[in-house]
């Protein structure tokens, strides 16, 4: 079977899932190779072997796709920080479990750190990418603090600290990793992150059992 007769098996809907995913993988590429200042649309639609009208049937702009982007990739973060609060372990190994996943995605997408720092220059100039910007990271954080929340209850614990509050706090640490191991690749070990966590759930864990 040719893949013309292939694509004709493809629904409506498959057909334009399929395009709207290839056109997300084409973005990263470009994106990977020119940086977000040289991405534009059509290079974007050329790298994937489209039209621009294929490219608005799933996209309003660019700004749209590249924060599609970001929303894939914080389901794969929350994914992952799922399994590691859920895991059959104590919170020391959940913490460092979950500083392995990250530094792991770090290390195999090694494009998306100067990425997200590119969205965070874009953001600064543009207002409205910005704004849509700050709320996926907000959603972002709010889904991690109802994850930290959800475990604190299976584990009858009170933190010391407000989950989103530690959300706030373990996303921050993220960030600052991210730079640092896209400024000092070499000064950054792979069990870094997982220390920072460890260290600071455990400081949590010792705060909550101070007051009692």
């Amino acid at each position: 079977m040719s893949a013309a007769d292939a694509g004709r098996r493809l629904t409506r809907k498959q057909q334009q899932e399929r395009t709207r995913a290839e056109l997300l993988r084409s973005a990263f590429a470009v994106l990977a190779r020119d940086g977000l200042r040289g991405t534009s649309i059509a290079a974007v639609v050329e790298h994937a072997g489209f039209t621009k009208g294929a490219f608005y049937a799933n996209f309003v702009s660019k700004d749209e796709l590249l924060l599609t982007m970001l929303e894939q990739r914080f389901e794969a973060r929350l994914a992952e920080i799922d399994r590691a609060i859920h895991a059959d372990a104590a919170v020391d190994e959940q913490a460092r479990r979950a500083g392995a996943d990250f530094m792991r995605a770090l290390g195999a997408d090694a494009e998306w750190g100067p990425m997200i720092f590119e969205f965070a220059v874009h953001a600064s100039h543009h207002d409205a990418f910005r704004e849509q910007l700050v709320a996926r990271h907000r959603a972002m954080r709010d889904r991690i603090a109802a994850l930290l929340r959800e475990r604190a209850d299976e584990l009858d614990w009170t933190p010391p600290v407000a989950p989103d509050v530690v959300a706030r706090m373990t996303f921050a640490m993220a960030h600052g990793v991210a730079l640092q191991k896209l400024l000092e690749p070499d000064a950054v070990p792979d069990d870094l992150f997982g220390t920072m966590l460890s260290t600071f759930f455990a400081g949590l864990e010792a705060t909550a059992a101070r007051r009692g």
